[in-house]
Formats: C-alpha cells, sequence, structure tokens
C-alpha cells in the first residue's frame, strides 16, 4: 500500500493496554458529536476486555447513553441465545445493563435464512440514517469496530468469497464461512463499513502475528481493504507485532 494510504498503526503494550486505548478513542468519538451517536461493533475475542471496560463503573457512567445507538458489523446466523451470537456477547457485557432497549441493533437471526436477516438490516440502518443512498459527507457510523481473522477476513468478509466484491447492497448473507465457526453469517458489505468517522481495528495477541506480517506486507485481504472514508486506525499489541518490528511505538 502507498503511505498516503496507510491505516494509523498505533502499538501498545499488551491486551490490557489495548483495550484502554480503544475506550478512549470510542469516548473521544462520542465526544466529538454533541446528537444522535451510532458505534458498529464487532464480534469475536477482540473486543471482549474494551467492552468489559465500557461497562464499568469507571467508565459507563461517562457515556451519554440516552444518545448513542449500537449496531454490529456481522453476526453468526444464530439465535439471540446462542453464545456464538455476537451481539448477545455485547449485550451481555455491557449494553443490557446500560442502553435503552430502543438503541440495541442487532441483526436478525430468527428468519429463513441470512439473506432474509440481511435485507431486513439494511432497511432498519437505511431507516436510522433516513436514506437508501450513502452521503459520502454525512458518515453513517461515528465509529465502526473492526477485528482481522486469520485469513485475513473482517466482519464476515471473508477472502476469495463474493461478498467482499459487493458495491450496491449494504448487507449480504453470508452462506458459508471461511472459519470457524462454521455458521452462515450476516455482514455489513465495504462501502457501509466505510461510512464512518473512523474505523478502529483491534489487533492482539502472538496468534495474530502471521496475519498482521501479511497485512503489513500489504496482501489484498478484506481486512486490508477495509477502509473507512474518514480515519481508519490498526491498534496492535507488541505480541501480535511481527518479529521484525517487535519494539516499535
Amino acid at each position: 500500500m502507498s503511505a498516503a494510504d496507510e491505516p494509523k498503526l498505533i502499538v501498545e503494550a499488551d491486551a490490557e493496554a489495548l483495550a484502554q486505548a480503544a475506550a478512549e478513542r470510542v469516548m473521544a468519538r462520542i465526544a466529538a458529536n454533541r446528537s444522535r451517536i451510532a458505534i458498529c461493533l464487532t464480534g469475536g475475542s477482540s473486543p471482549k476486555k474494551l467492552y468489559q471496560l465500557l461497562g464499568s463503573d469507571a467508565w459507563c457512567g461517562k457515556i451519554p447513553w440516552d444518545r448513542v445507538h449500537w449496531f454490529i458489523g456481522d453476526e453468526r446466523f444464530v439465535p439471540e441465545s446462542d453464545p456464538l451470537n455476537n451481539m448477545a456477547v455485547a449485550r451481555a457485557i455491557f449494553l443490557d445493563r446500560n442502553a435503552p432497549s430502543g438503541h440495541i441493533h442487532p441483526i436478525p437471526t430468527m428468519v429463513e435464512n441470512p439473506e432474509l436477516g440481511a435485507e431486513a438490516y439494511a432497511r432498519e440502518l437505511q431507516a436510522f440514517y433516513g436514506s437508501d443512498r450513502l452521503d459520502p459527507s454525512r458518515p453513517l457510523f461515528d465509529m465502526v469496530l473492526m477485528g482481522a481473522g486469520p485469513d485475513g477476513h473482517t466482519a464476515s468478509l471473508f477472502p476469495g468469497y463474493p461478498e467482499i466484491e459487493e458495491t450496491g447492497r449494504w448487507v449480504v448473507g453470508v452462506p458459508k464461512a471461511n472459519v470457524a465457526p462454521f455458521v452462515p453469517r450476516v455482514s455489513l458489505t465495504l462501502p457501509v463499513l466505510a461510512s464512518c468517522r473512523e474505523m478502529l481495528f483491534e489487533i492482539a495477541g502472538h496468534d495474530k502475528q502471521p496475519i498482521l506480517t501479511r497485512l503489513l506486507n500489504g496482501e489484498n485481504l478484506p481486512a486490508l481493504r477495509a477502509r473507512s472514508k474518514g480515519e481508519t486506525v490498526w491498534l496492535v499489541d507488541q505480541a501480535a507485532l511481527p518479529e521484525g518490528i517487535r519494539g516499535w511505538r
């Protein structure tokens, strides 16, 4: 990638420091908007420490819960009661205790198939936004949280799958996952994820070192192709850094 297109890379000492830095960035985005706020969450293991912080006594009192709406970038097509359900995890950790129920926007999974869930969520996003067309000058989200899977996928946009090339639809059904858990998914598309003031990747742990190496080398993977129309930040801990740049700050 060219220097002008590179995401901002921020390295923290460990997963705890990374979660702290992520929470501070979320709060900064919330503070920057005095009106209605939209945060798009992510699933997987990466954001759990962040969610625990946001739900803690030290942080939850700082969030204007009556103005923040919570969406999610992708969902495993399982019931909301299933422990694999991404939004259910976020709800259990911090949302249900704090956010008004009408401000939590899960992807529907109690429908016949992922495509119907995708269509329903697209309608909900468009109703919230007030249009079925995205305006580059008016982002849908204040912040989109993202992760990078071991194969370079982000949200549920997998390398080599047709959904990564979708530019017309806001949300797509993904019939088959490329990595475990091997369940169908529903995912926002790249243009919709890009409609944000900040896209924040959390990449932590030694097991993420191989994929971060590939991303830093510019391999054309979904996690590299996902870019905000505003600011894109890769928040990384030392354990995830490739050996050649360990100690970089």
